[in-house]
C-alpha cells in the first residue's frame, strides 16, 4: 500500500465520520484524529521492531524517552 493509499484511507474514514455527525459540528477533530491513529501506529511499529524502543524511535523519528511517554499513555507498555 502507497502512502497516497494510507491518504486515501484516512481521507474516506474521515469524511465518514463527519457525515455520520448529521450537521452536528466536530470537536476536537485534530487532538482525536492524532488520538485514533497514534495508538495503532505505535503498536504496528513496536511490533515490527521486535519490542526494540531504539529502533521503533528512530523509525517514527521521536526519541526514545518520548516514544516510551507516548507507549505508555497508550498502555503499550
Amino acid at each position: 500500500m502507497s502512502k497516497k493509499q494510507i491518504e486515501e484511507v484516512v481521507r474516506h474514514s474521515l469524511e465518514t465520520y463527519i457525515k455520520d455527525l448529521r450537521g452536528n459540528e466536530p470537536e476536537q477533530l485534530h487532538d482525536m484524529m492524532i488520538r485514533i491513529m497514534e495508538k495503532p501506529l505505535l503498536d504496528v511499529v513496536m511490533k515490527h521492531a521486535e519490542g526494540n524502543q531504539s529502533r521503533a524511535a528512530a523509525w517514527l523519528g521521536l526519541n526514545r524517552n518520548t516514544l516510551r511517554k507516548k507507549l505508555t499513555e497508550h498502555k503499550l507498555l
